[in-house]
C-alpha cells in the first residue's frame, strides 16, 4: 500500500526545522516524511480490526513533526517508522464490534479513537483507563503494542496518511451515523478534543471566557461551548470572546455564535472592556497584565506569546485551559504564583462528566459535528502524492483562507474550497 511515513532521521528533522523558519509545512520535502509503499500492519491479536481511511486529517501535532519541532517529551511514547494520521474516517473490512460492544457490519464507515490505551494494549486498565480516562493511560509504552500515544503514532497499528488499511481496537471504533458526511466524520475528533476542553474549562453562566487562537481547535472549542449549554450538558458563560488573524476565521466565529470576534492585538482590550478591567501600568495599552481578567482563557495555541498572553488576561484565581500542544516554552510565571490562576491541560478524550452524567466524549463529538455541520471546516482535500501541497497549505491555512486540511486517501475527487 502506498503511505505516508515518519522514520528516525535526525538530520532529517533538523533540515524540516529549518525549512520551517519560512513557514509551517515548508519542510515536507526535505524532512522526516516520505512517500513509500510499505506492507499493511499484521492483525495479531483477537478484538483488532482492519479500517480503510476514507479522509484524514492534518493536525497541529503533525504539522510539529514535519516542521521537526515535536517536544523530546513524546520520544518515548512514539515508535518509528510510523503512518501518521490520527484524525479518521474510514471503512471496516470486516464485520467488528464497537466500543460500545454493537455489533458492525464490514464496509460500515467509523471514526476512530486514537488514544492506544490498555484495553487496545492488552493490559489490565491502569487507574485512569479503570475510570474511562484514557487519555491519562499511564501504559503508552507497555503491554503488546510499540511505544505510541495514538494510532499515527505507533510502528504497529498504521495510520490515516495511507490508501491501504490501519488497525483499530474495538475500544477505538465508533460507528458514523449516515447523517454524517465523510466532511463532518473526519473533525470527530478534533471536535473530541475541543468538547474535552470546554468541559475542562468549567465556565458558568456568569463566565467571560477568552479563546486565543481561531484555527480548527479554537473554532471548535467555541463550537462546543454552545453546543454542550444548548443540550444541557453545561452551562453557559456569560460572554465569549475569540481572538481571530484571518478574515475566513473571524466570519466562522461569528457563524459558531462568540459574542465578540476581534484580532488578536485587540483580544486583551475587549477583555478588559466585557470585565470592566483596567491595565496594570499601562491604562492605554491594548496588551499587558489585566487587574481583573477573564474567568476561563482557552489557549488553542501553545506557543510562548500565546501563554504569555494566557497569563496577561487571565483574572486573579481564574482558570487557563491549554488546548494548543505546547514545545518546549520560556515562560514567566509569576503572575501564575501571585493571582495564584490554574493553568491546566486539554489533551484528549474518554468519559466526560456532564450535568446530564456521565458521556463518551467522542458521542458527544458526534452529536456536535451533526448539530453543527462541521464538516464546513474542511477547506481543501489532497491525494497522498500531493502531500508536500497538503502540509504547505495546512501549514499556512490562515493566511490563505483555509481551516482543515485533509487527505483523501478513498478515491474522491479532490475538492478545495474557500481559499482565497
Amino acid at each position: 500500500m502506498k503511505a505516508l511515513i515518519v522514520e528516525r532521521r535526525p538530520l532529517r528533522f533538523a533540515v524540516a526545522r529549518v525549512a520551517a523558519a519560512f513557514g509551517s509545512g515548508k519542510g515536507a520535502g526535505v524532512g522526516p516524511v516520505r512517500l513509500a509503499t510499505i506492507d499493511a500492519p499484521a492483525i495479531g491479536r483477537p478484538g483488532w480490526f482492519e479500517v480503510a481511511p476514507l479522509l484524514a486529517g492534518i493536525c497541529g501535532s503533525d504539522l510539529a513533526t514535519v516542521d521537526g519541532k515535536s517536544s523530546r517529551y513524546f520520544e518515548d511514547i512514539v515508535s518509528f517508522p510510523f503512518v501518521p494520521g490520527h484524525e479518521v474516517v474510514g471503512l471496516l473490512r470486516s464485520d467488528a464490534l464497537d466500543a460500545h460492544g454493537h455489533q458492525l457490519e464490514a464496509g460500515t464507515r467509523v471514526v476512530i479513537q486514537p488514544v492506544l490505551g490498555c484495553e487496545a494494549r492488552g493490559l489490565a486498565p491502569c487507574e485512569w483507563c479503570a475510570t474511562g480516562q484514557i487519555g491519562r493511560c499511564a501504559n503508552l509504552d507497555h503491554g503488546h503494542l510499540k511505544p505510541g500515544l495514538q494510532t499515527g503514532f505507533c510502528a504497529d497499528t498504521g495510520g490515516g496518511w495511507s490508501d491501504g488499511p490501519l488497525l483499530a481496537h474495538t475500544s477505538q471504533i465508533f460507528c458514523v451515523p449516515d447523517s454524517l458526511s465523510d466532511d463532518d466524520a473526519v473533525t470527530v475528533e478534533p471536535m473530541a478534543c475541543a468538547v474535552h476542553a470546554a468541559l475542562r474549562a468549567g465556565a458558568t453562566n456568569d463566565d467571560v471566557v477568552a479563546i486565543i487562537g481561531a484555527g480548527t481547535l479554537g473554532l471548535g472549542v467555541l463550537a462546543a461551548l454552545g453546543f454542550l449549554a444548548d443540550h444541557g450538558h453545561s452551562e453557559r458563560p456569560g460572554k465569549v470572546i475569540i481572538g481571530a488573524r484571518y478574515a475566513t476565521q473571524r466570519s466562522m466565529a461569528s457563524a459558531l455564535g462568540a459574542d465578540v470576534v476581534v484580532p488578536p492585538d485587540q483580544l486583551s482590550r475587549a477583555v478588559r472592556n466585557a470585565t470592566r478591567s483596567l491595565v496594570v501600568g499601562r491604562p492605554t495599552g491594548t496588551s499587558g497584565q489585566l487587574a481583573g481578567g477573564a474567568h476561563v482563557v482557552v489557549d488553542c495555541v501553545g506557543s510562548d506569546d500565546s501563554l504569555t498572553q494566557s497569563l496577561e488576561l487571565c483574572r486573579p484565581g481564574g482558570r487557563i485551559v491549554v488546548v494548543g500542544m505546547p514545545g518546549k516554552v520560556t515562560l514567566d510565571l509569576a503572575a501564575l504564583w501571585h493571582r495564584e490562576v490554574i493553568m491546566t491541560g486539554a489533551y484528549a478524550y474518554g468519559l466526560e462528566a456532564t450535568l446530564l452524567g456521565e458521556v463518551a466524549t467522542f458521542d458527544l463529538a458526534i452529536e456536535m459535528a451533526h448539530a453543527l455541520s462541521t464538516g464546513q471546516l474542511v477547506s481543501a482535500r489532497y491525494p497522498l502524492d500531493r502531500f508536500e501541497e497538503a502540509l504547505a497549505h495546512a501549514g499556512q491555512a490562515g493566511p490563505r483562507g483555509a481551516i482543515k486540511i485533509v487527505f483523501d486517501v478513498g478515491g474522491k475527487k479532490t475538492a478545495t474550497r474557500r481559499e482565497a
